[in-house]
This record gives structure tokens, C-alpha cells and sequence, in this order.
């Protein structure tokens, strides 16, 4: 996991499965950068093959916060897999998902 920033936008990227086991160090670098006072946040699972409903609580979560603060949660991700549990739960009409982490920071 690494994080950058990119035109003011802290930008999280995330490789390898986001589970219970893991989800917990993708919440510590979301709340080091809302902590910081960064709460326009890019999320890019791309590289993520795997994510589990304690990764999705983590996303939930942090869009909320963010949001309280007039911020945002962006993701980005083009796997199928992990697509397809944003879809399942009907998150993917509440997080904005895009296909390039270019499109998530214009948008």
C-alpha cells in the first residue's frame, strides 16, 4: 500500500486482497490522511484481486467521514472480481467508481 498526493487529492493504492486480516492497515492510511486534513481521497484497487465486506466497511466508513468534512471518496478499480461486490451491495451507486485514477481526480 502506498499513498501520494496528486492536485491536493491524497491517492491510497492498494494491491493484493483487502480482508480481515488486512483491512485494518488500509484504515490506518485513510485516517493518517483525513488526520492530516486531507479528505479528498482516491481509493485505486486496481491491483487488488480480492475484497471482503470488512473492506467495504472500511470504504463506508471513511466516506463518511470525509463527507461530514465536505470531502469526497473516489475509487478506482477495473477488476471484475472486486467489481462485482460493489455491485452486489449496491455500493456502486453511492462510491463513485471510475476506470483511471485520471478520470477519478477530474471528476
Amino acid at each position: 500500500m502506498s499513498t501520494s498526493q496528486q492536485d491536493g487529492v491524497a491517492v491510497v493504492t492498494v494491491s493484493g486482497e483487502v480482508d480481515v486480516y488486512t483491512a485494518a492497515k488500509l484504515r490506518a492510511a485513510l485516517d493518517e490522511e483525513i488526520a492530516a486534513g486531507r479528505n479528498r481521497l482516491v481509493v485505486d484497487l486496481d491491483a487488488v484481486t480480492f475484497l471482503d465486506s470488512t473492506g467495504l466497511g472500511v470504504l463506508i466508513g471513511r466516506l463518511k467521514v470525509v463527507r461530514n468534512h465536505s470531502g469526497w471518496l473516489r475509487v478506482v478499480c477495473t477488476q471484475d472480481r472486486v467489481l462485482r461486490v460493489f455491485r452486489i451491495t449496491g455500493l456502486d451507486t453511492v462510491i463513485g467508481i471510475h476506470d483511471t485514477r485520471e478520470d477519478a481526480l477530474s471528476s
